[in-house]
This record gives structure tokens, sequence and C-alpha cells, in this order.
């Protein structure tokens, strides 16, 4: 899966950059293009909405001209939030495809069903693609944090 394949590619620049490493994908359909990529930049701007899909978006509405994204599709590498879920909604988004669930803050299916209530938009959803690339890049991720935080509470003890 090409798009997913790149989703990945781009959770692992916010892997790079220590932030949870979600990527995000907008691809017009008919032509196949990709018009919008993100990943998380939360840490490193400072900003609770600089998420994967908020900046895929924001790019593929820059470059389609409008706030309105018809025949577009969002790969995701992580199952969307509440915020997220809002942004593919309020863009008109078709098609959402997620990698990874999400058990703590997914709002496609997890935790909440968003896109399952009346609003004015429901994307269809495809959950699971590539999901065990999707999982093990966060749960490295993680186990790296968490052992990270240990160092850092031995060396606290130490001194």
């Amino acid at each position: 899966m090409e798009y997913m394949e790149r989703a990945l590619e781009l959770a692992g620049f916010a892997y790079e950059k220590g932030e949870v490493p979600v990527g995000a994908v907008v691809v017009k359909k008919s032509t196949g293009e990709i018009i919008g990529e993100g990943w998380n930049l939360r840490e490193t701007e400072k900003n609770a909405l600089a998420h994967a899909e908020i900046m895929a978006i924001d790019k593929a509405c820059r470059k389609l001209g409008g706030w309105r994204l018809p025949d577009c599709a969002i790969y995701i590498t992580l199952e969307p939030c509440p915020m997220c879920c809002g942004g593919i909604i309020s863009a008109r988004i078709d098609d959402v495809y997620f990698g990874a669930y999400d058990p703590k803050s997914g709002s496609a299916v997890s935790v909440q069903q968003i896109f399952e209530l009346p609003y004015n938009h429901r994307p269809n959803i495809i959950g699971g693609v590539m999901e065990e690339e999707c999982s093990r890049m966060l749960s490295r991720f993680f186990r790296e944090l968490r052992m990270k935080k240990k160092l850092l509470r031995s060396a606290d003890k130490n001194q």
C-alpha cells in the first residue's frame, strides 16, 4: 500500500525528532497524487494542533485552494483523535485509512465513533491498514521513551 508506506516514512521523521511517530498523507483519488503530507510536530512547535492529520489537511487545502477536499482520501498511521476526526469531517474527505488502532484516544472506532454521529459528512473508514508496521513503530517509540525516563530517574537518584 503505497500511500500508507509514505505515511510510515513521514512518521519516521516525527520519530527522529522525538515526536510520537504519526504520519499522514492526503491523496486526490482521481489522479493518485499526494496533495498533502504531515507528521506530528506538537513538541517541536509547542502547539497542541500540530497533529500529522491537521498538517496534511492544511497543506492539501492550500494546494487545492479551498477548504473542501472532495475526491480525497487520507492515510494515517494511527487512528485519528477527536480533533483530527473533526478536521476530516470539516474538509469533507471521502475515505479514511488508518494503521494502528488507538485504544486511548482513537475516535474513529476505538474510544468513540465520531464518524457515526449525525454530522453533515461521513467518510468511509478502513482501519488496520499495515497495522503491524504502524503499531511496531509506535511501540518501539514508547518503549524507548520509558527507558529514557527510567534512566533519568536512576541518574537523579544517584546524584
